[in-house]
């Protein structure tokens, strides 16, 4: 079965022939590959690109390495390089006129000297090419350098609940049960038992993403990386930063890592896709809050194999994937915090008290606040959700998300409130 991807798809399409290196990026196994090399060359072909036209290379696979007279290698061996001159002289055979040609390249990184091989492509007017790269050679951070400025970026995300969905054999609500414990990656979406899932999940986390950094990084089978990484788990859509995670990881662990290690690892799991770090900004002084900050993982399967699937809590969980929804949605995403000022009950002094709007979303002129409220029973308990909106002071929409089934209902102040199924199943949820 094929799980149609039109939100990266579109994205390709708007970016055709825009003289960029179309950089494909996302966490190992989200599906660049597939949405490159089977529903973007699809795409081309229905929309009258002629078959040879479009050049299809993969520097993993020994078939398409026999192809240019390449010797074979063992895929690990980060010291051997394709050969560029055999690829370019390759090239040259393909390309037998002056019609546009589409150059759909997976793993670029294993091709030597691949800078300067593509940004020669970009120079030739009837060329038009996508790369998808390694995560543990070719990430973020990676791709202002590497093309000289001239790469554009797509980025993937695991499946979102709309394109889980779409492919379940289920219910909404077992759907959603399911992503909340399995997350999205595609291949999971596919499988028929549990413990497939959990057991391809749990082995993938230890055996690629993890091995993944430590390759990168020369970590050394560093263990304190991987157990750093059980204690963000514990507490994801919690606010924290390196001190209070060294401090939680000595108390927990009752080991010591630094508060300058600390940041680097987690700095080496952004690039690798694993985790987002997400800044609080203040909404009044609008200005950024550098520390604490929240993180999210970009897969909410792989954070719950991380922690052996005995950490299934609603509420955390919930939150991560209403961030990754937005993102999905191409929206820019803070932290929210309003400072308000309150007169103490006890010494009648005032003091100032950070309330808190878990996502502002933006995206050009849009802008949205959104709490994420897993239940809310009474009024007491709705107060206490939106107290950040009422004091934000401003006129943006105010969107209260909880778990149970729950069409876009507005109140007396203009708030509106839905069901967490309902936001992500319909794309204009927010528009509601």
């Amino acid at each position: 079965m094929e799980i149609k991807r039109d939100v990266y798809l579109h994205r390709l399409i708007e970016r055709k022939n825009n003289g960029f290196v179309k950089v494909i990026t996302g966490i190992r196994r989200c599906g660049k590959s597939y949405l490159l090399n089977n529903i973007f060359y699809d795409h081309l072909i229905a929309s009258g690109v002629d078959d040879a036209h479009v050049i299809k290379f993969a520097f993993d696979s020994a078939d398409d390495l026999m192809l240019i007279g390449e010797e074979l290698f063992e895929i690990d061996d980060e010291k051997r390089k394709v050969s560029p001159e055999k690829f370019m002289s390759y090239m040259k055979g393909k390309m037998t006129d002056n019609g546009m040609y589409y150059l759909l390249l997976d793993e670029v990184q294993k091709l030597g000297s691949f800078e300067s091989v593509l940004n020669g492509y970009l120079r030739k007017k009837n060329m038009d090419v996508y790369v998808t790269g390694s995560n543990s050679k070719f990430l973020s951070s990676d791709i202002i350098t590497e093309f000289e400025g001239r790469g554009d970026e797509i980025h993937v995300l695991p499946l979102s609940f709309s394109e889980f969905y779409s492919a379940y054999d289920g219910s909404k609500d077992e759907a959603f049960d399911d992503y909340m414990v399995y997350g999205g990656l595609p291949a999971v979406a596919l499988m028929n038992t549990e413990e497939r899932k959990s057991n391809y999940l749990m082995s993938q986390m230890q055996n690629l993403y993890l091995k993944d950094i430590i390759k990168r990084y020369n970590l050394a089978e560093d263990a304190n990386i991987g157990e750093l990484l059980d204690v963000i788990a514990s507490g994801i859509s919690t606010l924290t930063n390196p001190r209070k995670l060294a401090d939680t990881f000595k108390s927990v662990k009752k080991s010591t890592i630094s508060e300058v290690t600390v940041g680097r690892y987690i700095s080496h799991m952004e690039d690798a896709f694993m985790l987002n770090r997400v800044k609080r900004y203040d909404v009044k002084g609008r200005k950024y809050i550098g520390t604490p900050y929240k993180i999210y993982f970009e897969d909410i399967g792989l954070r719950n194999a991380r922690l052996g699937f005995r950490q299934i809590e609603a509420t955390h969980i919930m939150e991560n994937i209403i961030y990754n929804e937005l993102r999905y949605r191409g929206y820019n995403v803070d932290v929210g915090v309003v400072e308000v000022r309150e007169k103490d009950k006890k010494s009648g002094k005032e003091i100032k008290k950070q309330l808190e709007i878990d996502f502002i979303a933006y995206i050009g002129s849009k802008k949205y606040y959104i709490q994420s409220a897993y239940a809310i029973n009474d009024e007491e308990k709705k107060a206490q959700e939106t107290r950040s909106f009422d004091k934000a002071g401003d006129s943006f929409k105010k969107i209260i998300i909880v778990e149970g089934t729950m069409k876009p209902r507005r109140d007396e102040k203009g708030y509106v409130m839905m069901g967490v199924k309902e936001f992500l199943l319909d794309k204009n949820s927010l528009e509601a």
